[in-house]
């Protein structure tokens, strides 16, 4: 794994914190500008809290990408819980399964450049995500 790519391990919550400051380091590397690293760094909070609150662990790796000449990251958060039964149920404002404001998963969406997610019911879940800027 490069200086460009970091691979890190979802098991408490502390390590959310610890994701997100992993993505906003790398966006100074990469000189994203500052609304383009909040808003992913928001997305990917959110990502990261799913996997505690479904999944108990997982993993979330980001990448330095570039798209001509635009920086960009790619993230990609995986899991292996319990998955997402209906993903385009999921992906509509408040709805929720487990009693929140349901806006989690599509909130993440509008938040990034490009966004696609796949599950398996009772096996995974995953997650990319990229944005540009």
């Amino acid at each position: 794994m490069s200086a460009r790519e970091k691979r890190l391990r979802i098991i408490r919550s502390s390590d959310i914190h610890v994701v997100v400051m992993a993505v906003q380091e790398m966006a100074k590397q990469i000189g994203m500008n500052t609304g383009a690293s909040a808003a992913l760094s928001t997305a990917v909070s959110e990502l990261s809290t799913n996997i505690i609150k479904y999944a108990k662990s997982g993993i979330v790796t980001t990448r330095a990408v570039r798209n001509r000449d635009q920086p960009g990251i790619e993230v990609l958060v995986q899991n292996h819980g319990p998955g997402i039964e209906d993903i385009e149920l999921a992906m509509i404002d408040n709805v929720s399964t487990s009693g929140t404001l349901g806006l989690g998963l599509p909130g993440a969406k509008r938040l990034v450049d490009e966004f696609e997610i796949s599950s398996q019911t009772g096996k995974r879940t995953r997650v990319r995500v990229v944005k540009w800027g």
